[in-house]
């Protein structure tokens, strides 16, 4: 847990506490799609008021450009946040994020209190990390903070990081203590044997996890887009596959690697391929399974293949830890789920600790029913990606530690 305070090492009864949560949900016509992030902040939240602080609950939500913008307010957030509770949940709908409405609701607040700010990134400051942002933030608590956001933790941003220079306490919440456990432990101490599975469409987003991970894991599976740089490395013919030319050499550079650690590097054996790229993604399109040293000139890689799929699932049967990040294949194609299915199928039925990246493999996972299978979904895919990279996470340094 890289040490630090937690939610269970401050007193919060009678007094003001910004949490930081991760509220970054997906939203249709002002509709939230997928409350899981929601839901996931929950247990922190209820502590609180359990323990009679005054929450002050901030988040960002999606990426305004231009100031404030309604489609990304988080109105939504309070109703739905009031019902899970149980209680209301004062929304202070300021453009500004600490403006005289927040003020006003803060200084309302009794214990056991739930007031929620506007989307923190209505203000320019927040992503640039300026000060002035940060000291509002800081001034509507009694000097504690909880960053519970573990999204949104290898961002250094006013809500995240710079509103600790301004607190007394900044401890972190059960979500980002449980997110490090388990990505922590996977990483720096893993029941072995550990796999750790890599999809995606491209290489260049995981050349750093590549590299970290191979010195860390027992087994390195890499499917979805990106393998098919990997076998444009070995050689091999992959047609009017997604390739990186510039990443062909590190490919090489990683199988290398590989052996001379004495790590299996697996890749596809056989491969779904098609004429084109579905359009629109879920239509019906047909398909063939070819050997994937031999993929045809004018066939596109799609997914895994049905061998593939064994050599996967073989090495995951085995496994003591699993980690996974990205799908492996164009999974929001039903015809083109079956390799990322069959993945997610063998880990749920695996005994070893499963860990999925957050993103597109978190997605996949929920989507294709196999989310209460799992030891552990991450609610951050680029943090997740940082942390296994090995690197520092600011929005955990910035965090007190225990001693």
């Amino acid at each position: 847990m890289l040490n630090k305070k937690t939610v269970d090492d401050i007193q919060v009864k009678g007094k003001k506490v910004l949490v930081r949560c991760d509220f970054n949900v997906p939203m249709k016509d002002g509709k939230i799609t997928d409350e899981n992030r929601i839901v996931a902040a929950l247990p922190t939240i209820r502590k609180l008021i359990r323990e009679g602080g005054r929450v002050i609950l901030c988040s960002h939500l999606g990426k305004p450009k231009n100031g404030p913008e309604a489609k990304f307010s988080l109105a939504p957030v309070a109703v739905r946040l009031s019902e899970l509770l149980g209680q209301d949940v004062v929304f202070a709908d300021d453009d500004n994020v600490v403006g005289e409405n927040a003020k006003a609701a803060v200084a309302a607040m009794k214990d056991g209190d739930v007031v929620l700010l506007q989307n923190t990134r209505f203000r320019k400051e927040e992503t640039k990390n300026e000060d002035a942002l940060s000291q509002e933030l800081a001034s509507l608590c009694d000097g504690i903070f909880v960053n519970d956001a573990f999204g949104a933790a290898h961002r250094a941003h006013c809500s995240t990081v710079g509103v600790t220079k301004y607190v007394d306490t900044a401890a972190v919440g059960y979500l980002m203590e449980k997110e490090l456990a388990f990505l922590g432990n996977a990483v720096d101490d893993p029941v072995r044997p550990f796999v750790a599975i890599l999809g995606g469409a491209k290489v260049a987003d995981k050349l750093n996890v590549i590299s970290n991970l191979l010195e860390k894991c027992d087994t390195l599976i890499i499917g979805g887009g990106m393998a098919y740089t990997f076998l444009k490395a070995k050689g091999y013919e992959i047609g009017q596959s997604l390739l990186d030319e510039t990443k062909i050499e590190y490919c090489r550079n990683m199988m290398d690697k590989a052996a001379e650690l004495g790590k299996k590097l697996l890749l596809p054996v056989d491969t779904v391929v098609t004429d084109s790229f579905p359009d629109p993604i879920d239509a019906e399109i047909a398909i063939d399974v070819v050997d994937s040293s031999r993929i045809p000139a004018d066939k596109m890689g799609m997914d895994i293949g049905p061998k593939t799929v064994e050599l996967f699932s073989d090495a995951i049967k085995n496994a003591k830890t699993v980690v996974w990040n990205g799908p492996m294949g164009v999974f929001e194609n039903p015809i083109l789920a079956k390799g990322t299915k069959a993945i997610a199928a063998a880990l749920a039925e695996t005994d070893a600790t499963t860990i999925i990246g957050g993103g597109d493999s978190a997605a996949a996972v929920n989507q294709l029913g196999y989310g209460d299978k799992m030891s552990h979904i991450s609610t951050g895919g680029g943090a997740s990606l940082e942390f296994l990279e090995g690197k520092e996470l600011p929005g955990v340094a910035a965090v007190d530690d225990k001693d």
